[in-house]
């Protein structure tokens, strides 16, 4: 399958009591819009979350107020000027269905629903994939497959859910299961998914086989191979200004492109989010977002939504082609291609799922921060990933070892690559000491919180002191290894009766042990620095890293470069060149909103790129002007000019 990169998600949710619906429809205004924004894929409604089919139906009923086919007017025209048209159907949510059988409806464990808890409310209500919604469903998907020439289907809002609907009891109980027991309710809930989505699978192909499927549940959960492979492909949902802000989609990438899957990147053109009508982000942003998306290897989608009379709002489509332009412009230096990374951060998510992850997973995204900021070359990985594909692995705060991830672990030692691990990180499952030879003896969790650390190298912002560390932190005796900094113990922990100042007691000043070591198999800090910068950003931490992350790169970072903190970078490889993405921009926070609205050039940005084979030429993507550059063991170094947002540099062999 080939995924076209410029779509559209063209959303329709609309309620049934608007009247006109797609009055103003117009194939050629439609096309016109389409070719405006330089778009070759739009997806296009079959049913809303409201309940309502757009075009005529057995399995459903068509929305009350449009006369006409507009899921097949809108296939026709874009298949008429070359555009894919994937065909979308809510399946998670029915508003129409939920109020008519709410025994469908799923259930919290206090007969609550979620999205909105009752009917009181505005909003819509989740159904149970376990009732019989999943036949009356799937038999709408049925006829769409038949009836159209869809190029795809996109499933939304599905998952795993826990369900305590009347359904979901029965079948635990008829499996002698309590179930009032999270656990089992759990496990009902990944069955209940696994079955939905092979059921799909199975209605597709007996009308189309291998035609193209996405199960939408707002995020990729790392870790979870089985779920990602229920589908053709993925899209990544990562509306920045939504909710799921700057730091979701490079996390969410780092992971997905470990899986060999072709992917989207989904953002949208609202200033918010969905299904916010007159909402519009700036071009800089849009631009941004899609350069983002392509760096990371990532086809492109933006969420739109049409207006119930059918008519697409061209200031929409100058809007999306403003970044589809250029995009198209560089797609050759894009797709596909390989990304080259020197470190693999071990995701928290899918190495302690029962730890309890928000959307992003606090340790994963301190973690990501990091490294973008360091201009390091990485992937996120789950477990089953190949370690020798790094040269470095993180461990971020809280991965234990147990014996299989051990025995892993000790090959890719063996093989010369090292570890960095902090907190509880490289502890084993029982905590009873190291599972890694960091040259030190494990004692226990340390009696305060926060310490304190004083560093044993040099910093380039401050004279040396003693740092706060807020995080909880482990202690050890050293043994074999080197000392690269202390901890401080403060002169008592803060409570009613003994507390000093405004935050946190002070250091007492002595050194209370050490706290930052390198020992045979890498390096050990004591605090949970990943947690930390994710909630507080504070620099000391990513100082400590960074320091220990060249430390074990041994000078063989495979790119230098000036860019700065707020910066981005990738190296991808193409058959006979690599291309290296350089990105800058500066969100700013508006409210609860974080938006990128200028874009500040810059100048003379300095690369070093090691890439072991004889350089023919250095040249910018899409206008190849040369670049100068030299090359000395195996490393090209030279400048580029200016970085509008987004510039792709070339180096071809």
């Amino acid at each position: 399958m080939q995924l076209n990169a410029r779509q559209v998600h063209l959303d329709f949710h609309t309620s049934e009591k608007i009247e006109n619906i797609g009055k103003n429809f117009s194939k050629e205004q439609f096309q016109a819009a389409l070719k405006a924004g330089h778009v070759n894929s739009i997806t296009v409604f079959s049913k809303c979350h409201h309940g309502w089919a757009y075009h005529p139906s057995k399995a459903n009923e068509t929305h009350p107020h449009l006369g006409f086919d507009l899921l097949g007017a809108q296939i026709e025209a874009a298949h008429e000027i070359g555009v894919k048209t994937p065909v979308y159907l809510s399946a998670g949510l029915d508003e129409k269905m939920a109020r008519r059988h709410p025994e469908w409806l799923l259930r919290n464990k206090d007969e609550t629903n979620t999205w909105t808890s009752d009917f009181s409310k505005p909003g819509y209500h989740l159904m149970c994939m376990n009732s019989p919604y999943l036949d009356y469903f799937l038999e709408q998907l049925r006829e769409v497959v038949q009836n159209y020439d869809a190029d795809g289907i996109f499933l939304d809002i599905v998952g795993v859910h826990p369900c305590y609907c009347q359904h979901c009891i029965k079948s635990l109980l008829e499996e002698g299961k309590d179930p009032y027991d999270e656990k089992n309710i759990a496990d009902l809930a990944e069955r209940v998914y696994a079955h939905y989505a092979k059921r799909v699978r199975e209605v597709i192909d007996s009308v189309k086989p291998g035609l193209p499927v996405f199960h939408n549940a707002g995020h990729i959960t790392r870790g979870r191979r089985d779920f990602a492979q229920f589908n053709t492909h993925l899209e990544l949902e990562s509306l920045p200004t939504g909710g799921w802000g700057y730091d979701h989609f490079p996390l969410s990438a780092a992971y997905v492109r470990t899986l060999g899957m072709e992917f989207l990147g989904m953002t949208g053109k609202f200033h918010m989010s969905w299904g916010e009508f007159g909402g519009f982000k700036h071009p800089n942003a849009l631009r941004y977002e899609v350069a983002l998306s392509a760096a990371n290897g990532a086809k492109c989608s933006i969420g739109d939504q049409m207006h119930p009379s059918g008519e697409m709002d061209m200031a929409t489509y100058k809007l999306i082609g403003s970044a589809y332009k250029e995009l198209e412009a560089l797609e050759e230096w894009v797709y596909p291609a390989k990304h080259v990374a020197d470190i693999g951060v071990v995701s928290v998510q899918a190495a302690c799922a029962d730890e309890g992850m928000d959307r992003t997973g606090v340790q994963d995204t301190g973690a990501v921060r990091m490294l973008l900021e360091g201009n390091y070359l990485f992937n996120v990985i789950d477990l089953e990933e190949d370690f020798e594909n790094y040269k470095v692995l993180i461990l971020p705060d809280c991965i234990t070892i147990d014996a299989p991830l051990g025995q892993k672990l000790r090959a890719f030692i063996e093989n010369g690559g090292k570890v960095l691990a902090t907190g509880r990180s490289g502890l084993k499952q029982d905590l009873s000491g190291f599972a890694l030879d960091f040259g030190v003896a494990y004692k226990g969790p340390s009696p305060y919180k926060p310490e304190y650390f004083r560093p044993g190298f040099e910093l380039a912002e401050w004279d040396n002191t003693a740092f706060v560390m807020y995080e909880q932190g482990q202690t050890f005796e050293v043994t074999t290894g080197d000392v690269l900094g202390v901890r401080e113990y403060p002169y008592f922990n803060r409570s009613t009766f003994s507390f000093c100042s405004h935050r946190q007691t002070p250091s007492a000043g002595k050194g209370s042990g050490p706290a930052m070591v390198r020992g045979k198999d890498g390096i050990y800090i004591a605090w949970e620095l990943f947690s930390d910068y994710a909630q507080k950003g504070s620099l000391i931490d990513k100082r400590m890293v960074q320091y220990a992350l060249d430390a074990l790169l041994e000078g063989q970072k495979t790119v230098q470069t000036t860019l700065p903190a707020q910066g981005v970078l990738t190296l991808t490889e193409q058959e006979n060149r690599n291309v290296l993405h350089l990105l800058y921009a500066s969100p700013v926070k508006r409210g609860e909103v974080e938006v990128i609205e200028d874009i500040v050039p810059l100048y003379g940005v300095e690369a070093a790129v090691r890439v072991n084979r004889a350089a023919k030429r250095v040249y910018i993507a899409p206008d190849r002007a040369e670049l100068p550059f030299d090359q000395e063991n195996g490393v090209v170094r030279f400048e580029v000019p200016v970085v509008r947002g987004h510039q792709a540099v070339v180096i071809e062999y």
